[in-house]
């Protein structure tokens, strides 16, 4: 019997490179077309994924900055289209359009988390929508802590929720890393360890260069790669601790370029939704080292296979990790492994397919 083609419209701000664009741009690449529709409705049609996405995704240009702007279009475009589903992508916008679900009963929503949200949300007005977030269909978490804190923080019934990991599209690495040469700035005589994210506070890049004041007389060098609004401070911070140890790259086209050829890749960061660049780190056959903090990074980590955790916070402490870590071999392979054998693009592709079939049904 033949099924017409179910519409499924997801909603995000643009496409910038990041783990909730990725992970729509490769559901929306990989859906089988004899069942499904996707389509993309942006706030802005911008960013690189725009590149990588398949011609017959239909990308709709809302064409609006503010987040708060965007509802009514939002709203309207889905009144106009009528999808099957409306597949929510970002928090922010998440909360606001729960209010408004009621109004279109012949559509199923989800929405995908991407943090841990009593962390995260931390505006009053948008935590008073989250009062509706019960509206949803199906909300997407990518990892226990995410799921609890929901139920606990926000009321919100279990069965409402299913946990999805994120996807690691080994193809793609794979294809970024055969064109990868060694930095520059990767000293051969050196240990070369890579921290990568948005240069903000939930990063927690500050702590990271504390860390490595304690590193200063060993032959580490540290590379940060990433942008954002705290960049002037933590440049400043680094002069004043005088970390000639360490190097800022800005954003950097092919991270994955860094991660194949470091020692170690570091997660500094303070809360985590579930880090996509922890398990590209593991896909690189890069060992990790991670800070023990909420959003999933106990699931990704395998101790002493693909990584380890350590307490940010006990400065000391995870200095000397660092440099115990680095005075060990670890297999790329197994590394590697690790992260295919749970996190690959086909296993988590299916999960979203079977949501997707049993949603509307």
């Amino acid at each position: 019997m033949n099924h017409p083609q179910k519409n499924i419209l997801f909603i995000l701000p643009d496409l910038e490179a990041g783990g909730a664009e990725r992970i729509v741009t490769t559901i929306a690449n990989h859906l089988p077309r004899e069942r499904f529709e996707p389509k993309i409705l942006l706030l802005r049609k911008e960013g690189a994924y725009l590149e990588i996405l398949k011609d017959d995704v239909e990308v709709v240009d809302m064409n609006v900055r503010r987040i708060r702007n965007s509802l009514l279009p939002i709203l309207n475009e889905i009144r106009k289209r009528k999808p099957e589903i409306v597949f929510c992508g970002f928090g922010e916008v998440n909360a606001y359009i729960s209010f408004f679900i009621k109004m279109f009963p012949k559509t199923k929503f989800i929405a995908r988390e991407t943090n841990v949200v009593s962390k995260h949300v931390t505006r009053k007005d948008i935590r008073f929508f989250y009062k509706f977030y019960n509206n949803f269909h199906k909300i997407i978490c990518q990892s226990d802590d995410m799921q609890e804190d929901l139920v606990e923080n926000f009321n919100i019934k279990k069965d409402k929720i299913v946990k999805i990991n994120n996807p690691v599209d080994f193809d793609f690495i794979d294809g970024q890393l055969k064109e990868s040469i060694k930095p520059e700035s990767f000293e051969s005589g050196l240990k070369n360890v890579v921290a990568i994210g948005n240069l903000s506070a939930r990063k927690g890049f500050d702590t990271l260069l504390k860390i490595f004041t304690y590193l200063k007389d060993e032959k580490i060098l540290l590379h940060i790669l990433g942008d954002g609004k705290d960049r002037e401070q933590l440049h400043q911070m680094k002069n004043d601790l005088e970390l000639g140890n360490v190097i800022f790259h800005g954003q950097q086209k092919n991270p994955y370029q860094f991660l194949k050829f470091a020692d170690l890749f570091i997660l500094s960061s303070r809360y985590e939704g579930f880090p996509n660049v922890l398990l590209e780190a593991g896909a690189c056959g890069t060992y990790s080292l991670a800070n023990h903090c909420p959003g999933g990074i106990s699931e990704i980590i395998q101790p002493e296979i693909n990584g380890e955790i350590s307490d940010i916070e006990n400065h000391t402490e995870f200095a000397r990790k660092v440099v115990d870590v680095l005075s060990q071999n670890h297999d790329s392979s197994t590394i590697k492994n690790s992260v295919k054998s749970r996190f690959s693009k086909e296993i988590i592709l299916g999960k979203y397919e079977d949501l997707f079939s049993n949603i509307l049904q």
